[in-house]
Order: C-alpha cells, then structure tokens, then sequence
C-alpha cells in the first residue's frame, strides 16, 4: 500500500525512503564497501542501511582534529547490537559475548536499556568475522536498529518463573514474526572465507517483505510486554505494549497500549514526548496478528516525510485514537476486546537475591550505565565470566541496564557467592 499522507498529492519524502527503495531490500553495496581496504569506513547510504543489521559506524572523536590535521580521515570503528528477545541468554552465550570483547570490540560488553547487548570499536576488517561468531552463538543483530521494529522487551520478573516464561515465549514469538523476511543479513554477513552460506538461526522468505514492504518503517518501532506489577520495561513509552492479565497463575490475554515515546527535540514544537494509551484487550494467540496489523498501518499511514515526525505517536495524535483503532480492526478482521485493568507499582530493579516458587535463587546486580568492564581496582567483566563457568541457569538483561543471574540452583549458590565475593560483585547489590 502506498504511503497515505496529509501533505499534499506529491509530498518530498525524507531521504531514508530513497535509500531504502534503492536498496535492493537493504543489501546497497554493503557488501562491495565491506572489500574496500582504501577506507576503515563504508559508504554514506550505505550506513543507513546497516543499522538495520544492527550495525552504526562511528569514529574516535578524541582524535578526529588531530587526524585531520595529518590529512588521515577519521578513526573509523562500528558498534554492533545483539538482539536478544526478552533480554534472556545461556551463560554459554554471555561467555561468548566476553570473548568477542576481547577479540573484536574495545574491551567493554554493554547492556542497552532494551534489553539487548552492544560491542563497541569493531573495526571494519573485523566486523562480518564478528556477526559470524555472534550468529554461531546462536543469536543475531538483524533488526536491532534501523526502521523496523527493534528488541522485544519483557519483564525480567525472576520472583514468578512461570509467568515469565509465558511472558518471554511471546516476546520471542512477537520478535520472530516482525523479523525482517530479506536475505540480505544472511548474504552479507554469514558466508564463510569460501563464500559457503553459514547456518542462520532465522526462518525467513528470500525476496519479499510481506509484513514491511520495500521501504520498511517510517521510523524504529519498538515493542514490550509486561506483567504487572513491574514496569521495568517503561510501557507507556513504547509503540506497542502488552500487559498480561493473569488468572488462576495464567497469562489469559494482554491489554494492548499504543502510541508511547518519549522522544523530542528542543525548540521544536512537531516533537513531544508521549505516553501510550490502552487500546483493548487480545488473547494470547492474536498476539502476533494484533501487532502485525499494527505495525502494517504505520507502515501506511506514519509521516514518511519528516524522520522527525514519523513515529507511532504522532500517527495516532494526528490522526485520532478512534481512527486507529477502526483502521487497524479493518486489517485484522475482528474487533479487540474490553481492556482490562492493571496496576504498576515499580519500575525499578530489585537488587540482591529473591527466591522462586522452584526454590531456585535470582541475584540482581547493579551495572553502572551497563558497562561490563574490568578496571584497575574492580575486575567486574572476569568476575562475571568465571561465574558463568559455574553457573547452570541463564542471564537476564533489565531495562533498568542491570543484570540477573537468574535461576541458580541450590547447589551452584555457594559457590557462586564465593566468586561475587573474590571479584568484588557482592558490592553491586
């Protein structure tokens, strides 16, 4: 469907969507820049689409005047962003992660306020080895930036295991369906040295985009799912929201929020920050069909003219509640249910242990801006490595930037106590 606008027959888009329609569905010529040994850097279009591979080129700013006074360009680098649906991983994967630090990053394993992790100072000789290494890992960084809908987030919520798990499956579930269906990740990044394809962790279509289409999103959509009474996923700021409502110690359904962001640029009044508003009720297994439907008609009908104005938010804002709502039950086929009520109490991180229904023990460490790093006096990125030689049970993100060291068994507790104490840990919580 073409873009529906406000703005006149022939309005100027912004120059993302030429990018994008050009891109061959996001290929460019990434993969020609990516052979170029004359520049540590890749072409400018070709930027823009590697953030929805997950990757952002940056540069060392403390050295750009002296580079340019030595007639060198800038010291290029790339940051890469795992998704990681629901912020969960195996202490397989977090030992994988310290290892890439070391080997392709600058040494510093970072936790994103969405649950997702970041490497930073890859340079670009590096960086399809490392995606490689990261899909071998049995994770990826397809679509963690860029015009699509980003990592799903979820409750950490170690104190209701079960919940959680329900909570975290459709998190995975929401994530999977809104993946990106091009090959183009695969072609770039997951060839081996002769040019073999390497095994994907994804199930994707090879040459169309039936859920975004050519020119994908307007802008980033973001997505998280809660369980009352934590709101450590910030709800009311993200696009789509669903909050779980429970019954005899069962997800029956979600109330669905839309329309969140609080995102704005001073001095200009276009922009503003948004709390999303409750807009029905679904069960379980509409989940994936209600945020498709959703994402589809801001696909449609978000601003592709101005990056700045193209959110959710302002879609609905412009556009009415009331009209959202019946265009998307149009596209779905059905109307959505009642909301139903919730109440959050907190949206912080509650640091130290808690015990389950399992009888398994949850730690919740305080990471400083998530920046998992050894310094000098506090070797924290080793004590958390040696913990996850012993560790039987997973790690969890928070989108408080914390990390739990989730479901530890009561055999493994005392010995991991014994490290948080060696590595000064059991001063993080």
């Amino acid at each position: 469907m073409a873009f529906q606008n406000n703005r006149g027959e022939n309005p100027k888009l912004a120059k993302n969507e030429t990018i994008k329609e050009a891109s061959n569905l996001l290929r460019g010529t990434i993969a020609e820049g990516l052979l170029d040994q004359s520049t540590g850097a890749l072409a400018a279009d070709d930027t823009q689409l590697t953030k929805f591979h997950g990757i952002y080129q940056q540069d060392d700013r403390d050295i750009r005047r002296e580079r340019r006074k030595a007639k060198l360009e800038p010291a290029y680098s790339f940051m890469t962003r795992v998704r990681l649906p629901g912020g969960v991983c195996t202490p397989q994967q977090w030992l994988d992660m310290d290892a890439f630090c070391t080997d392709y990053a600058n040494g510093t394993l970072k936790l994103t306020t969405r649950q997702a992790f970041q490497l930073h100072g890859i340079i670009k000789k590096n960086l399809k080895l490392t995606i490689r290494k990261i899909n071998d890992s049995l994770m990826d960084t397809v679509a963690a930036c860029g015009d699509v809908n980003r990592n799903v987030m979820c409750n950490p919520n170690p104190y209701q295991s079960a919940l959680h798990a329900e909570a975290l499956d459709m998190a995975k579930a929401i994530s999977l369906h809104l993946t990106p269906a091009t090959k183009a990740y695969h072609e770039i990044w997951l060839e081996d040295e002769n040019g073999e394809k390497q095994k994907v962790t994804l199930d994707t279509d090879p040459e169309e985009e039936p859920i975004y289409g050519k020119t994908y999103l307007p802008r980033k959509f973001k997505i998280a799912v809660a369980i009352p009474p934590s709101n450590d996923v910030d709800l009311y700021a993200n696009d789509l929201g669903f909050v779980a409502v429970i019954k005899d110690d069962k997800i029956v359904g979600y109330t669905v929020t839309v329309g969140g962001g609080m995102g704005m640029n001073h001095g200009q009044a276009k922009t503003f920050p948004r709390l999303a508003d409750v807009f029905g009720f679904c069960t379980p297994e509409q989940v994936t069909d209600v945020a498709e439907k959703i994402v589809t008609t801001q696909r449609d009908y978000g601003d592709r003219t101005d990056r700045k104005h193209a959110r959710l938010k302002y879609t609905i804002e412009d556009r009415g509640l009331d009209w959202f709502r019946g265009e998307v039950e149009k596209r779905l086929g059905y109307s959505l249910g009642e909301a139903r009520p919730f109440t959050f109490e907190h949206n912080g991180d509650r640091y130290g242990w808690v015990d389950d229904e399992n009888g398994n023990s949850h730690l919740t460490l305080f990471i400083q801006n998530g920046c998992v790093v050894d310094t000098e006096d506090f070797p924290m990125r080793t004590g958390l490595r040696e913990i996850a030689k012993v560790h039987e049970g997973d790690f969890r993100l928070t989108g408080n930037q914390n990390l739990i060291i989730a479901n530890v068994l009561p055999a493994k507790r005392a010995a991991i106590e014994v490290l948080l104490e060696k590595y000064k840990l059991a001063n993080c919580y």
